[in-house]
């Protein structure tokens, strides 16, 4: 299992950031994320506890489910469905209010599902890749939460 995590200000307040981020159909606005959409709405809200949400990325098709949803401090999900085939222990994202806006921590804890050559393919590939993903959507957000404000 690896656990990766990527973080980011963004200028921009945490309630806009969380709404944002939350919001997945808004990933697609990021190169790197084909089709986002949300299967099946929360309990509390859309995007809340017990939403399922599709993902197509270059990388690969996922099927989450939202675990926790703490507005505006914290989300969590697990992946049920993978392709390519994964174990997923936790995905988080987590935001506090700074100085400079809103700090992000995106993490996950998953590893591809080959038999002998799982860990590898995951730290080889997989970690470079999704690191990458999370990345851009961040920069993404950044982007649209920021436009036109001024920069420091």
């Amino acid at each position: 299992m690896e656990t990766m995590t990527v973080e980011r200000v963004i200028d921009a307040p945490i309630e806009d950031v969380f709404g944002w981020l939350t919001t997945t159909t808004n990933y697609t606005a990021s190169p790197l994320a084909v089709r986002c959409a949300l299967t099946r709405g929360g309990r509390e809200a859309p995007y809340g506890v017990g939403a399922v949400r599709t993902h197509l990325w270059l990388m690969g098709w996922f099927r989450e489910r939202i675990t926790r949803y703490e507005p505006p401090y914290a989300t969590e999900y697990v992946v049920e469905c993978s392709l390519p085939p994964s174990r997923h222990e936790l995905g988080r994202m987590t935001f506090t209010e700074t100085a400079g806006g809103t700090r992000v921590s995106w993490t996950t804890r998953a590893e591809v599902r080959v038999p002998f050559l799982g860990a590898f393919l995951t730290r080889a590939l997989v970690r470079p890749v999704l690191l990458g993903t999370f990345r851009s959507i961040l920069a993404t957000a950044d982007a649209a939460l920021t436009r036109g404000a001024v920069r420091r």
